[in-house]
C-alpha cells in the first residue's frame, strides 16, 4: 500500500514573527491527531525554515533519535554534551537524546535556512546522549540508525532517471526538491509516500534535479 500525504495538508506552526516557520507531517506540540500519530519508528518530519538570527532556544529532548537534514543555509547547533557544530546543505546531523539532553538551533548565517528534522523512537529508552555529523552524506553510502531499526537513504536521480526503493516492512518517502514518480503516485517537493508491504517499486524523477529522502523502517 502506498499512502500519498501532500505538503499542502500539513500543520503549519512555528512563530513567523520571530522568523520561524515549522510545517509537521504529523501530531506534534499542540497540534493534536490521534490518527497520525506516527509511522513504524517515525515520530516527527518537519519542515523549518528560519529568517537569519532566527532560532529555536535551548531546549530539552530525551527518548528520541533526531535526523536533521540542510536543505539551503547553515544551522548553528550547541548541546548539553559540549558540542557546537554548523552544519551545512547536504550534511546530515543526528543526535541520539538518550536519557536527556539540551541544545540550542538558530540560524545565524545571513541567509534563509531549511533544514528537514526527523524524529524517531528508539527501541530501547534511556543510555548516553551521542552526536554524529556527516558532512556532504553520498547517494551511495546510506546512514544506518540501529537504535530506532531505521536506515536513511538520500537520492539526487536526475529527469528520468530510475532509482530503486528499498524493500522493507515499511518505507518512508520525503520528496525535498524536483517532482517524483513512485508507480503510478506523482510526488512534489514537501510530499510524502507512506509505504507498507511493497516491494519490487522504483522511484523516477520526472522534473529535476530531484532530491528524496527514504526511510527503511524495520516492521
Amino acid at each position: 500500500m502506498i499512502s500519498v500525504h501532500r505538503a499542502e495538508d500539513r500543520f503549519t506552526g512555528g512563530d513567523r514573527a520571530a522568523g520561524i516557520l515549522s510545517r509537521h507531517a504529523f501530531s506534534f506540540g499542540s497540534f493534536y491527531d490521534p490518527d497520525n500519530l506516527r509511522f513504524g519508528a517515525i515520530l516527527a518530519c518537519n519542515e523549518e525554515r528560519l529568517a537569519s538570527g532566527a532560532g529555536f532556544d535551548e531546549h530539552p529532548h530525551s527518548h528520541t533519535e533526531i535526523v536533521t537534514w540542510v536543505v539551503e543555509g547553515e544551522l548553528t547547533h550547541r548541546d548539553s554534551t559540549g558540542h557546537a557544530t554548523v552544519v551545512r546543505a547536504g550534511d546530515l546531523q543526528h543526535l541520539s537524546a538518550a536519557a536527556g539532553v539540551r541544545h540550542v538551533e538558530r540560524n545565524d548565517g545571513d541567509r534563509p535556512l531549511t533544514f528537514i528534522q526527523m524524529w524517531l523512537a528508539p527501541l530501547e529508552p534511556g543510555g548516553e546522549p551521542a552526536y554524529t555529523i556527516v558532512p556532504e552524506l553520498a547517494d551511495d553510502t546510506p546512514y544506518a540508525l540501529p537504535a530506532a531499526g531505521a536506515v536513511l537513504h538520500v537520492r539526487r536521480p536526475a529527469p528520468g532517471k530510475r532509482t530503486p526503493v528499498p524493500d522493507a516492512p515499511r518505507v518512508y518517502v520525503h520528496v525535498v526538491a524536483g517532482a517524483v514518480r513512485i508507480g503510478d503516485e506523482a510526488l512534489s517537493p514537501g510530499d510524502a509516500a507512506r509505504i507498507t508491504g511493497e516491494t519490487g517499486l522504483e522511484l523516477t524523477a520526472t522534473a529535476g534535479p530531484a532530491g528524496v529522502l527514504i526511510w527503511e523502517l524495520s516492521a
